[in-house]
């Protein structure tokens, strides 16, 4: 053989051996693949469903001329105060000096336990930092304006005056009990 003829075999050797190759990796491993898609080819196609009805979207106008701003508070005015009875000079005493236990919320207080001096009775109201108060009658208690009224052995009995939101106060009656 001639240096040609020679480069030209050597040329079409991979060629060759690229083909046995890739006729040696087809066969009977591929007939299983080629049954499923046939089979899934001759199956029946579902039917599918059609689109629900759009409703049609109803708008709404919002006129608000002549309807009271709700962003601006409610007046009442002094009438409607007088005619129910609510505005009766019932006000907490700004002008008086805070107690120590006005600071806090009255269900954070908790009563521990009661002195007794001569006939005077002392209710002992522990905060939540720790700090241990003496109040009796007449002391100021919680964020209420909660004035004592009575100090029993089980409970610390007091009344506040709060806001009821249009101007007016309300009196409400509330108590601290000794907790175990």
């Amino acid at each position: 053989m001639n240096p040609p003829e020679m480069y030209r075999v050597v040329r079409a050797l991979p060629v060759l051996i690229l083909g046995l190759l890739l006729n040696g990796c087809g066969g009977d491993k591929m007939a299983d693949l080629h049954d499923f898609v046939a089979q899934e080819k001759a199956r029946q196609k579902g039917a599918i469903e059609p689109l629900p009805a759009i409703k049609p979207y109803e708008t709404f106008a919002y006129d608000a001329n002549g309807l009271r701003d709700p962003f601006e508070p409610m007046d009442f005015g002094q009438s409607i105060l007088a005619a129910s009875g609510s505005g009766g000079g019932l006000a907490p005493d700004l002008n008086r000096p805070k107690e120590a236990l006005e600071g806090y919320p009255l269900d954070s207080l908790r009563m521990v336990g009661i002195l007794q001096r001569g006939g005077a009775i002392e209710a002992l109201i522990k905060t939540q930092d720790g700090t241990v108060h003496r109040v009796k009658t007449g002391n100021y208690l919680g964020q209420n304006n909660g004035k004592i009224t009575l100090v029993a052995e089980d409970k610390v009995e007091l009344t506040e005056i709060v806001s009821d939101g249009a101007g007016a106060w309300l009196e409400r009656q509330a108590s601290v009990a000794l907790s175990e």
